[in-house]
């Protein structure tokens, strides 16, 4: 059975839950900055592909060297046994980037990656002329950071966060990966309500609903590497059965979102009909300052504005106080908040139990945590 070298990409300060799912399919991992490192098989490839949650995408490394001349880069790659991934009519685009590294024109290590590919399959099918390139696609990157080239075959396609299901979204959507990322972060599990009270597009309350019926977030899309002839159909129809298998339709939820706007909120029930979720979540047009239950030990997770745009500031700090004061009877329930003001503490009225660096796409944001009262033990 061929082992490979995977590799699943993750956001900054992703990466401990990206390992965690990975360890959870059962292969043993390396974390380092962006990238969760482990060796599986093609089942291994389709599992991850169709499981990991908070992953950005599956990676195949073919190899990784020190490389600081082109001479370098072209020998190095060539000798790489590029003909056990590519097949004789692979389409292989080459995608790069450099980061403090000598080697840092880009397009030239492409243009090298390519020619030094095509060396080696040239030389393994005994061939003079050009590739066609008109078979499955094979995307090649050649990653240089402090001199160390890493070249990578991509085995997703489309971003993980592309789950399929999105018909429409708001102005500044959340990636699905990190709305799965804040749910996992939560101690909600599916026996307890949850409730999203900026739910926008509705990405935040699919995710928790995935996640409380153990439905894997790739079951519904299609993968690049479905067309390589090494992982062969019956893979990936092994992985779809055990999404199947491990699926709980039954498991009742109790998850509402709610918003402002009522064009989100039927924006938001169309996503979620289309992610099969249509009876099960529940979304209705509300402000937070309206908010109450009379439920316990829940959990509210949410991604409110920023006010990171002119003349947004005031009218935000008063949406945070107004949130503070609305939901500070509710000590049963534990409160999760993504924002990137510095001062939401100072405006909510009320210091997090913890704080956790993440970043939602290129602006570093606070997870700000408050753990609500434990239920009391049966």
């Amino acid at each position: 059975m061929t082992k490979y070298d995977i590799i699943a990409t993750s956001a900054m300060g992703l990466e401990a839950l990206v390992a965690k799912e990975v360890r959870e399919l059962g292969y043993e991992c390396e974390v380092e900055n962006g990238r969760i490192s482990y060796k599986g098989d093609a089942l291994a490839i389709a599992r991850s592909n169709m499981w990991l949650r908070t992953a950005d995408r599956i990676k195949i490394k073919v190899g990784e060297f020190k490389a600081t001349t082109f001479d370098e880069l072209f020998e190095k790659t060539k000798a790489l046994p590029w003909e056990q991934y590519l097949s004789e009519d692979a389409e292989f685009p080459v995608i790069g980037k450099s980061v403090k590294s000598k080697l840092f024109s880009v397009s030239d290590c492409q243009a090298i990656v390519k020619k030094a590919v095509v060396e080696r399959m040239r030389s393994h099918y005994k061939k003079t002329g050009w590739f066609e390139e008109n078979g499955p696609l094979f995307k090649i990157e050649i990653a240089l950071h402090k001199d160390i080239a890493l070249l990578t075959i991509d085995a997703s396609g489309s971003g993980l966060h592309k789950r399929g299901y999105r018909a429409e979204q708001g102005e500044a959507p959340l990636k699905e990966t990190l709305a799965a990322a804040l749910v996992m972060l939560t101690n909600w599990t599916a026996d307890k309500p949850f409730v999203d009270p900026f739910c926008g597009s509705g990405t935040i309350p699919i995710e928790a609903a995935l996640i409380g019926q153990n439905i894997a977030p790739g079951f519904n899309r299609e993968f690049i590497s479905e067309s390589w002839s090494w992982i062969p159909e019956k893979v990936w129809d092994e992985a779809r059965m055990e999404t199947e298998d491990l699926a709980k339709y039954d498991q009742p939820l109790d998850i509402t979102g709610t918003d402002i706007d009522h064009r989100m909120v039927k924006i938001a029930q169309d996503n979620a009909f289309e992610a099969g979720f249509g009876e099960l979540i529940s979304f209705k047009q509300m402000q937070v300052s309206d908010f109450t239950t009379t439920k316990e030990y829940g959990v509210i997770a949410c991604n409110p504005p920023y006010g990171e745009r002119l003349g947004e500031k005031e009218a935000v700090q008063r949406m945070y106080e107004d949130m503070g004061r609305a939901l500070s009877s509710l000590d049963t329930w534990s409160i999760y908040v993504l924002t990137s003001n510095e001062d939401f503490e100072k405006y909510y009225g009320k210091q997090a139990t913890k704080k956790r660096k993440l970043f939602n796409g290129f602006i570093k944001t606070d997870y700000y945590q408050y753990w609500g009262k434990r239920p009391p033990r049966i």
